[in-house]
């Protein structure tokens, strides 16, 4: 197995409640801000960053997102029977990803400034670490509530409290998810474990991020992408 991640998880598979009416006939992904849908905002910073192997688990409305995604050399993870969180729906996903650590992307974020995942891959340190969050300072999080969730600590290891945000991209290692018994399950599991042995870390994005978790949140992200570069 090597070490350095060579494919992509989307997670595109919530319900979007927070963004009814518009999720109500349409998956969240397919929402559009600035003329396109949020996941081919994704597509483009994959496409940037020159990742090949790109997966997205689908499940609201999820005949709408397969066929979107048809065209496009993404690979589909199918959640239709139940939605299985990020940590259940990254291990299902993991016979079309692959052994190696992984991106993993929020389909709901929009980003101005430097490429997210080329940010990771540029800091990744498996030596040292099991996963890289992305994260944000808080004056710097659009459509975001809340305190923040890591703290920055001595050379790049996190701890849990009010802080930076997490940007909902990331390189994971995956072995540890075998050993969670249950089958939904969120990420936040395995960074636990990740904290306790001191092997999570995080760095900040240099740019501008967008939390697109409801409508408001759409013009938010609209008025960050008129005023600065889109990645």
């Amino acid at each position: 197995m090597r070490h350095h991640p060579e494919a992509l998880m989307i997670f595109a598979a919530g319900l979007g409640t927070r963004m009814r009416p518009l999720s109500t006939t349409r998956p969240k992904p397919l929402v559009e801000v600035a003329g396109k849908p949020l996941v081919d905002h994704a597509l483009e910073i994959a496409d940037s960053a020159g990742i090949e192997t790109i997966v997205a688990n689908v499940h609201h409305l999820a005949d709408q997102l397969v066929q979107h995604l048809g065209p496009r050399r993404v690979t589909v993870s199918d959640e239709r029977e139940r939605v299985l969180e990020t940590g259940g729906g990254l291990r299902h996903a993991l016979p079309l990803l692959g052994e190696n650590p992984v991106f993993t992307l929020n389909s709901d974020s929009v980003w101005t400034g430097e490429n997210p995942l080329s940010q990771l891959r540029a800091r990744w340190d498996p030596e040292r670490m099991d996963a890289l969050l992305l994260l944000v300072p808080r004056r710097n999080a659009r459509g975001h509530a809340g305190s923040g969730d890591f703290i920055l600590g001595t050379e790049g290891r996190l701890a849990r409290g009010p802080g930076l945000v997490y940007s909902g991209a990331q390189i994971i290692k995956t072995e540890g998810l075998a050993a969670i018994s249950e089958d939904v399950f969120s990420l936040n599991r395995l960074w636990d474990r990740m904290l306790s042995d001191g092997r999570l870390f995080g760095t900040e994005h240099r740019g501008g991020w967008c939390d697109v978790g409801d409508p408001e949140g759409l013009a938010a992200a609209e008025a960050m992408l008129a005023g600065g570069a889109d990645v």
